[in-house]
């Protein structure tokens, strides 16, 4: 599956799971680590939980397994690895706390909404 389906299959799981302020980064040009981060809030724990479980399962529909999961337990910030892209689902007071977009403020950033288009 190419990144970019990926990426908007990613986005539209959890768009309909309700997921909160997302935000795309562009790392192609920065790092080696991957192409894309999708970072997203959640409200609760259990709600991060379930805004992985739907990526996941529909990312699996279509043939793409993460190389890793992590966090899923405790739910405050769930990392979902699936090599070109990673993806961030934080509790908004972890997420500020961690404040990925300000450690990569040199990445462009996408927007969702054009993603989804």
């Amino acid at each position: 599956m190419a990144t970019i389906e990926k990426l908007k299959t990613a986005l539209q799981a959890a768009s309909d799971k309700k997921a909160e302020e997302p935000v795309i980064l562009d790392l192609r040009k920065l790092s080696a680590l991957a192409d894309f981060f999708l970072i997203i809030s959640s409200s609760s724990d259990i709600h991060g939980r379930t805004i992985a479980d739907e990526i996941t399962k529909r990312l699996k529909e279509k043939g793409t397994i993460p190389l890793s999961v992590e966090g899923y337990d405790l739910g405050n910030w769930i990392l979902i690895d699936y090599g070109d892209i990673i993806i961030h689902i934080f509790r908004p007071e972890t997420r500020e706390l961690y404040g990925l977009e300000n450690l990569w403020i040199d990445a462009p950033r996408i927007e969702p909404v054009e993603l989804l288009k």
